[in-house]
């Protein structure tokens, strides 16, 4: 079992920056990939950024691909999620889901334990 707790969201403005942290309890977060997936207003789920067990691998949305990164600290059990250059249109629930799938995924599906989320709002 892994419970995940998002913190770091709150409301910035167009072009600014913010840093979402996921934390992980549990012993198996090294074992576990990780993703960002978000939701606005009246739309459907939606995949952010997922990042391999190790590290070493990233995938991105093509929204956000070049201002989204992602990075984790397998012995702080955290991943993170930096946005740079925010859009009013990245305003979102943003969610981190934990995977047992080998390789990273971009489907919502493979994803096993998900967080509570955390509110993003960019204005214009």
């Amino acid at each position: 079992q892994v419970q995940l707790v998002e913190s770091g969201g709150g409301l910035v403005q167009a072009g600014g920056s913010l840093r979402l942290s996921c934390a992980a309890s549990g012993r198996t977060f090294s074992s576990n990939t990780m993703g960002w997936f978000r939701q606005a207003p009246g739309k459907e789920r939606e995949f952010v950024i997922a990042i391999s067990r190790s590290g070493r691998t990233t995938y991105y949305a093509g929204s956000v691909k070049g201002r989204f990164t992602i990075s984790r600290d397998n012995a702080k059990n955290t991943v993170y999620l930096q946005m740079n250059m925010l859009k009013p249109e990245d305003t979102a629930v943003y969610s981190c889901a934990a995977s047992e799938n080998i390789y990273a995924s971009r489907t919502e599906t493979d994803y096993t334990y998900w967080g509570q989320g955390t509110q993003v709002t960019v204005s214009p």
